[in-house]
């Protein structure tokens, strides 16, 4: 990598950071927490960002396994999107309405009842835009195992979907 420089590299990345911490703590100061204790790691290993090949993985993977360490000890292990705050994100239209609000939140307790991977994933995929090989970097898997999560993930809730 060239010319890596902590503030426009490293920093931007912080809202992202955010809401994956967010979405998998459940809890604003702790998500909050993650994201300082991510930046001062990828901070911390300054001297390695020229032989990490993805900085923005490497932040994203410390950041995921930083949250779950604080959700287990917490003794959290469901999680629920519509805990989420989500005022923060532009709605598609200026008058969402209530059958598209309410297939958002199927949808989110649906993705709520998929296993850990499969949610972090879809979360990483489709609502934060990840390529496969960035969500690939980011938990350690291969882009293989990344679209075959993606696969089942979207099956189930497809199938749940059509149960409804």
């Amino acid at each position: 990598m060239d010319n890596i420089s902590f503030r426009t590299t490293v920093l931007p990345l912080g809202d992202r950071l955010f809401r994956l911490a967010l979405r998998i703590t459940m809890n604003r100061a702790e998500a909050e927490d993650v994201v300082q204790d991510t930046l001062l790691k990828v901070w911390e290993q300054r001297s390695q960002w020229e032989q990490i090949d993805n900085l923005e993985a490497f932040a994203i993977a410390t950041c995921r396994n930083r949250a779950l360490d604080i959700a287990k000890r917490a003794g959290r292990n469901t999680k629920s999107l519509d805990e989420v705050e989500t005022s923060h994100l532009t709605p598609l239209t200026s008058q969402p309405s209530l059958e598209a609000r309410e297939q958002l939140s199927l949808v989110r307790r649906l993705m709520d009842d998929l296993p850990e991977v499969q949610r972090t994933i879809m979360l990483l995929r489709d609502i934060e835009g990840k390529t496969y090989q960035e969500i690939a970097e980011a938990l350690g898997i291969s882009e293989t195992q990344v679209k075959v999560y993606l696969h089942r993930a979207r099956t189930k809730i497809k199938k749940w979907i059509i149960n409804i």
